[in-house]
């Protein structure tokens, strides 16, 4: 059994200035993001420039913080939200609490049309030369979770559960580890690998989609339904599971789409 090390959330405080980890970890993120996909734009036949990634990061970063923000209140905190809807308007709802990643995902792909119509290229032009470089970002989101000692998984007696204080003394799944590992690395791996070689237009994104909605929905099992929801369906699916669904119906169709129609890889 595993103990939570009860890392400090703030990592520099000077004065009035305050910065957590989990803004750092949102940084590398962007920073990591930022340099693949340069790396892909010099790659021969990628049809971007080096150049231009700065300003699709721009579209990208506004996208997962409005996107994030907006997915956790329709989501996550519906009650509130509907009996309040002004609290959009309070700077204090865009401040405190956190992000749900299928609102920032929605968030992206707003971001991915608005940039595709600004350059002239297609939704999915944009969309499958980015996915690869996604992934890193949602591991080092994870990281900032597992920092904050948020999203913990179910009580466990698995040898390395991890028991967090803070919750309560049972050893638990450390959720936050699994999905920087599968969400993360994992995706990571395969998306790169599969995008390495060239594709039919829409299958890196469906490929994408559909993976991260799997892995999505297969460690929601050992995740603890979030406490003011609890089980949302037939009493052991949670609001992660419901809104993964689609995401494995909406790859699955891209993949197809992309290998039975002649698209242009």
């Amino acid at each position: 059994m595993l103990q939570y090390p009860e890392i400090d959330p703030v990592a520099l405080s000077v004065g009035p200035l305050t910065i957590h980890w989990y803004g750092v970890t949102y940084l590398v993120a962007f920073l990591a993001g930022w340099w693949l996909a340069k790396y892909r734009a010099r790659q021969t036949n990628s049809g971007w420039k080096p150049d231009e990634i700065g300003d699709i990061v721009f579209y990208i970063v506004l996208g997962v913080v409005v996107g994030g923000k907006l997915g956790s209140l329709l989501f996550y905190q519906w009650d509130s939200f509907s009996a309040n809807p002004l609290m959009i308007f309070n700077w204090r709802t865009w401040v405190q609490g956190g992000m749900a990643f299928h609102g920032g995902f929605l968030g992206v792909l707003a971001a991915f049309w608005l940039y595709a119509r600004h350059t002239g290229r297609t939704f999915f032009q944009v969309a499958d030369f980015i996915a690869p470089a996604f992934p890193i970002g949602l591991g080092a989101g994870r990281i900032g979770n597992f920092i904050n000692g948020e999203l913990w998984g179910r009580a466990t007696d698995v040898p390395w559960g991890m028991v967090f204080p803070h919750v309560d003394a049972q050893a638990r799944h450390p959720n936050q580890l699994y999905q920087f590992f599968f969400e993360g690395i994992v995706l990571f791996i395969l998306v790169w690998w599969f995008s390495s070689k060239p594709r039919p237009r829409m299958a890196v994104s469906g490929m994408f989609v559909l993976l991260y909605g799997i892995y999505r929905f297969m460690i929601e099992f050992v995740r603890e339904p979030d406490g003011h929801l609890g089980f949302v369906a037939f009493d052991w699916a949670t609001m992660g599971q419901l809104l993964s669904l689609p995401m494995i119906l909406i790859g699955l169709t891209l993949l197809v789409l992309a290998y039975t129609r002649n698209n242009k890889a």
